[in-house]
């Protein structure tokens, strides 16, 4: 396990502002996202629209904390950055998702596209634990999101043929 370096209030916040501002281009992408969800068949478990911007909020926050951690953290530089790439591939398939389901209403290939997310989410957790285990255990939420998210997406896609 790595040391981390001084902290920095600035790197923190670009950490930080990296998933926000992706959360809020894809809330810009997806206007309408809620009228749609609210007009779906939707099956036991589904929360209410209002849930989500909350929870994606909370994770895009740990998602800030745990990159902050990898980017400050002393190991070999191969490491973080084969992490860091991961982690942004992560932020661009997941920012790609509501795209495929509100705006195409692909409800199959939003599923396919969600399982891909979520091995990506498992992989970067796996490269983070070995820099820093606190970023990885952050990222455990979002992997469990994830498989919420599916178990939602599947059942859309079966209740609305």
């Amino acid at each position: 396990m790595s040391r981390q370096r001084k902290f920095s209030w600035r790197t923190f916040l670009i950490c930080i502002i990296i998933p926000l501002g992706a959360g809020l281009l894809s809330a810009i992408l997806n206007i309408g996202a809620f009228s749609i969800y609210r007009q779906l068949n939707r099956p036991p478990l589904a929360p209410p629209s209002i849930v989500f911007p909350i929870v994606w909020n909370v994770l895009y926050l740990l998602m800030g904390i745990s990159c902050y951690r990898i980017v400050t953290a002393e190991a070999e530089k191969e490491k973080r950055t084969d992490a860091l790439f991961t982690y942004g591939i992560q932020l661009f398939v997941n920012l790609m998702w509501p795209l495929v389901f509100f705006n195409l209403q692909a409800f199959l290939l939003a599923f396919v596209w969600l399982l891909f997310l979520w091995v990506l989410v498992l992989r970067m957790i796996c490269q983070f634990d070995p820099i820093n285990r606190l970023a990885a255990y952050l990222q455990i939420p979002y992997l469990l999101w994830c498989t919420f998210a599916a178990y939602l997406n599947l059942a859309i896609y079966l209740l609305n043929p």
